[in-house]
């Protein structure tokens, strides 16, 4: 055995080491979770937040009568939070998430919604951060965001 036969490999081992990334990145795109609501699932689900929300387009028309409390959740996908306009009663940290750039997505919305101050104090990364919205749902949240996404300016 020759000085050079231990590098005669090193081009294969070479691809082989420039193949783990791809594998790694393959491997946790499939183990990112996914967000798949089912919209109608939602729409029932929904019946949980009507206390404290409605859905009402820009023209009035209803698609769910509700609450005042909250904020019309027309068109909350894809809203920066925080910002309906015909909504004053934000709590200081949803505000605080919104200028931090925090947009309304299915994927967030629906994390929002099982623990709202916990999902705000790690978007924040503040401790004392609260949520004016106690209600947790505690299953059923990318259903309510599927069945959110398909009420607004782009749906």
């Amino acid at each position: 055995m020759t000085l050079a036969a231990p590098f005669a490999a090193a081009p294969f081992a070479a691809a082989r080491l420039a193949a783990v990334p791809l594998a790694a990145a393959a491997f946790f795109a499939l183990a990112a979770p996914a967000v798949a609501g089912d919209a109608a699932v939602g729409e029932k689900t929904f019946a949980k937040c009507r206390a404290c929300h409605m859905v009402v387009s820009d023209a009035g028309d209803v698609i769910v009568k509700g609450g005042k409390q909250g904020p019309n959740l027309w068109g909350v996908i894809g809203r920066t939070a925080g910002t309906q306009a015909d909504f004053a009663k934000y709590g200081d940290a949803l505000k605080a998430a919104g200028e931090k750039g925090l947009v309304w997505d299915e994927a967030n919305l629906a994390e929002y919604t099982a623990d709202p101050k916990t999902f705000l104090r790690t978007f924040l990364d503040d401790k004392k951060a609260r949520s004016k919205m106690a209600y947790k749902l505690k299953s059923g949240g990318e259903d309510v965001a599927a069945f959110l996404a398909q009420h607004g300016a782009g749906s």
